[in-house]
């Protein structure tokens, strides 16, 4: 069966240097940095985005990959970690990378189905979410700059 892809945009206009407001789709949401970073702390930061963007992927997963196994999910509670150090990020030298260097993800389920049943659930769902596929493989940004007056973007190096 052949499925054609799908392709997905936001845009995002800057309110200040650490508050980006987005829009996809019919949705409007905020990105903000905590005071501690110069935000104002009136919303998620972009990291804290990431872990969300995972976990919500992962609960659509889990109950379509449950419902095809026949496990059924009376309650899902997701809670997702990630710890970065924030030495690149501010320019300073490190050997760390900007990202996480890992993401935990809990999945707290109340079911009547066995550890095992559940466990295949998750491993599987795991391998079929795009957003976990995105974190756990390579997957390539490319940065284009474009003027306000310009009608192209031309990309930028990766360094």
């Amino acid at each position: 069966m052949s499925v054609k892809p799908l392709q997905f945009t936001i845009t995002g206009n800057s309110e200040s240097p650490t508050r980006l407001a987005v829009s996809a789709r019919d949705f409007s949401f905020l990105i903000d940095e905590a005071e501690a970073f110069g935000g104002t702390d009136s919303a998620p930061n972009p990291v804290e985005y990431e872990l969300a963007s995972l976990a919500g992927c992962m609960n659509v997963v889990i109950h379509l990959v449950a419902k095809e196994q026949g496990v059924e999910v009376r309650r899902l509670h997701l809670t997702a970690t990630g710890e970065l150090d924030p030495a690149l990020l501010m320019g300073l030298p490190t050997d760390n990378r900007a990202g996480y260097a890992a993401i935990e993800l809990v999945a707290e389920i109340d079911s009547d189905s066995s550890a095992e049943q559940i466990d295949k659930v998750l491993r599987i769902a795991e391998g079929r979410c795009p957003v976990s596929d995105n974190l756990s493989n390579v997957t390539p940004v490319f940065l284009r700059r474009m003027r306000a007056d310009e009608r192209s973007a031309a990309v930028v190096a990766r360094a």
